[in-house]
């Protein structure tokens, strides 16, 4: 069996932000980390999407995993591929996006692509060009103190003419409000002035609904989870996917219940704040990592671990974040370097998950791009059947590890993404 749709994620959460979005369209879905080992049985999947961890590694190496992935999603079939990026479109001058979009524009044979970071309903859209969070153009959203990928410039059309030697241009909305043949024929005729690559407005579900009219042709499209949630609907049309009753059905969960955070994003933040404030001072269910202290031993990681023993023998969630406010976080790289302070981090979460796991844990929510792409690394996990969703962009997924009876139920989540509760209520919506 072939599958209909391929998607290239260049981070863990974001993999599975648009894995969410096909499951709630009607696509049963299986997510990969890194390149796929030996074959993979696909009989009950429409769409596979691999997670790299490729958004802040070095430009060549980005391009090097995604055409690996490429070739492979190719080699199952896929109808088209998709090059998954974050709804901030956040990276740097030298990349990853345009180096990456150009090496699979290339290897499509196809002379243009679309790029389409919106999603409406989580604040992203995009206005004659220009990305807001919200209300807020961004670089005035708390976008511009990205630990990892600061940015600065709201104008998508001269961030991504940084990134690419081949000319950028721009499917204003205007065009959109005329339906999806008239964006086809805008987008041909940018085509045929030499424009590769096509930032497209996009202010609401009917934009991405025209959008995705316009591009199910394409061989490549490229954008955020937005899209993906309006594709599927232009595959049926074609007669490539059937209904599914219940694609996102996944085994009853089990296990205690785990939170793990190490964005330092706003949504991040109030996140930690809210489920602090739930736990009375008289018993805290929350421990927060410094990285300073990591960075002088192991007695750190054996309090968390202590701390989090005690109180998941007890019944309830636990939380142990390295989510601070912009100034600790600087303050920490100060001392130890952007690299390191992070790596400290990310192997302490690694390992608090594949210790608490080993012993019980079963209902894991990890916060953050990098540090799920680490927990997942440390538990040896290769895939994830996606489930229904908690918030929008965030499903429960479930993996098969190797020791445990039943799958480990894990939540990874972006760290703008999810409502202010979210860390005590995605316990509350789990089957």
């Amino acid at each position: 069996m072939t599958i209909v749709l391929g998607a290239i994620a260049d981070d863990f959460t974001g993999a599975t932000d648009l894995a969410n979005n096909l499951v709630r369209s009607g696509m049963r879905c299986l997510q990969v980390i890194g390149m796929p080992e030996g074959e993979l049985a696909l009989d009950d999947v429409d769409a596979v999407v691999v997670a790299l961890k490729s958004r802040s590694c070095p430009a060549g190496e980005a391009v090097t995993e995604s055409l690996a992935a490429q070739a492979w999603l190719q080699a199952q079939g896929a109808r088209q591929i998709f090059f998954k990026y974050c709804s901030t479109f956040d990276s740097t001058d030298a990349g990853n996006i345009g180096p990456v979009a150009d090496a699979l524009l290339e290897r499509s044979g196809s002379a243009q692509t679309v790029m389409v970071p919106a999603f409406p309903i989580n604040g992203r859209t995009v206005y004659q060009g220009h990305l807001f969070v919200g209300d807020r153009l961004l670089n005035d959203s708390g976008m511009q103190h990205h630990p990892l990928n600061p940015m600065h410039d709201a104008d998508l059309v001269r961030v991504l003419g940084r990134q690419t030697p081949h000319a950028v241009g721009l499917a204003a909305r205007p065009v959109l409000a005329r339906g999806a043949e008239a964006t086809r024929v805008h987008l041909r005729s940018l085509a045929e002035q030499g424009v590769r690559h096509a930032i497209c407005d996009t202010l609401d579900e009917q934009d991405l609904e025209v959008i995705a009219e316009a591009v199910v042709d394409l061989p490549l499209v490229t954008g955020g989870s937005g899209l993906g949630q309006a594709l599927p609907a232009q595959y049926r049309r074609r007669g490539w996917l059937a209904e599914v009753a219940e694609p996102g059905r996944l085994a009853p969960a089990t296990g205690s219940a785990l939170v793990l955070s190490g964005s330092c994003s706003r949504a991040t933040l109030g996140q930690v704040d809210h489920f602090l404030e739930r736990y009375s001072l008289e018993h805290p269910r929350g421990f927060a990592l410094d990285p300073l202290e990591l960075a002088e031993g192991d007695a750190h990681l054996e309090a968390a671990l202590a701390f989090a023993r005690e109180r998941l023998a007890d019944g309830g969630p636990v939380l142990v974040y390295a989510s601070a406010d912009p100034e600790r976080v600087k303050a920490a790289q100060a001392a130890l370097g952007v690299e390191r302070a992070g790596e400290l981090v990310e192997q302490a979460l690694g390992r608090l998950a594949s210790t608490l796991v080993a012993e019980g844990v079963g209902r894991l929510v990890v916060a953050g791009g990098e540090s799920s792409g680490a927990v997942v690394s440390t538990l040896g996990i290769d895939m994830l059947r996606i489930g229904d969703q908690i918030d929008p962009g965030v499903p429960w997924t479930q993996a098969p590890l190797a020791g445990r009876e039943a799958p480990l139920s894990l939540a990874l989540k972006s760290g703008n993404f999810g409502g202010r509760d979210f860390f005590t209520r995605a316990f509350e919506v789990l089957p």
